[in-house]
């Protein structure tokens, strides 16, 4: 039996079939302010009172962006091999599987092209969900894949990078990665093919010390985490404490790595506007 019930019209309800809110239907901001998730949405995943970008993935990302969310996804089938039978406290294929099922995705990078306002887009978008959005060989291959469609089609290629850098599992393999997408990129170049790199929150490690930082244009959201090692690591390593809102996005504009930090609701117009400005 119940120990209370509720009387509504002569009914009586038990506790226990009262209805629950569904999770994830109210988004709590970092001022403490409740807001529905549907708000949230229909504000780019941006916090509508303070402007805090919250951490969105490559699904988000691409109804942002692509119109009405229309895309051709390339390499989707694409999963990461264990050629070095790696184990930590769980063996790497454990470690994968375990991350597909909890995100639904196969790696850290989606790469799909459509159109963004009537202009050929290519877009890559990492997945902060998946094992942190380490950078292992099927990232660095969907990138290269990536890229190569933009060179044979002549369409600018957007990369949004979020990543904890080089993922430990792959060892050197991951390394190599670092290698062969600059190399792309530098093909890319030659051509004069339009690459915008867009560093959210956060870009860290390797992914920072390639792709990330050799775009055409360098642009980032507001409050981003964007660094090679992080600040403890480098605290230690120095000896002494870091300047305010050091690896900030923007603590890094003004230190001249980036061209200019755009908020995510302004996004697709900037983004687009620029192109027009190229001439794609």
């Amino acid at each position: 039996m119940a120990w209370f019930t509720r009387k509504d019209k002569g009914i009586q309800t038990p506790t226990e079939s009262k209805k629950e809110a569904p999770d994830g239907l109210w988004y709590k901001t970092p001022k403490g302010k409740i807001i529905h998730t549907r708000e949230l949405k229909n504000n780019a995943y941006v916090s509508p009172e303070d402007g805090y970008h919250v951490r969105i993935g490559s699904k988000e990302y691409f109804e942002i962006l692509f119109d009405n969310n229309k895309f051709t996804e390339t390499n989707e089938d694409m999963v990461s091999a264990d050629p070095l039978e790696f184990v930590d406290s769980k063996p790497y294929p454990q470690r994968l599987a375990e991350s597909t099922k909890k995100t639904e995705l196969k790696d850290a990078v989606r790469t799909a092209y459509g159109k963004m306002n009537g202009i050929d887009i290519n877009i890559a978008c990492m997945d902060f969900a998946f094992i942190g959005g380490s950078m292992g060989s099927v990232v660095g291959e969907k990138i290269a894949r990536a890229i190569d469609y933009s060179l044979k089609n002549d369409v600018p290629f957007l990369m949004i990078s979020k990543s904890g850098g080089a993922r430990m599992m792959e060892a050197s393999l991951s390394l190599m990665q670092l290698a062969k997408t600059s190399a792309k990129l530098a093909q890319l170049s030659e051509t004069k093919t339009p690459y915008i790199s867009l560093l959210t929150d956060p870009t860290t490690g390797g992914v920072t010390a390639s792709y990330a930082m050799l775009g055409d244009f360098n642009i980032a959201e507001p409050g981003a985490l964007i660094g090679f090692a992080g600040p403890r690591v480098i605290r230690e390593t120095i000896g002494k404490d870091l300047p305010k809102g050091f690896q900030s996005s923007e603590f890094v504009l003004e230190h001249g790595f980036l061209d200019f930090i755009v908020d995510r609701r302004d996004l697709k117009a900037r983004l687009t506007k620029l192109l027009k400005m190229l001439g794609k």
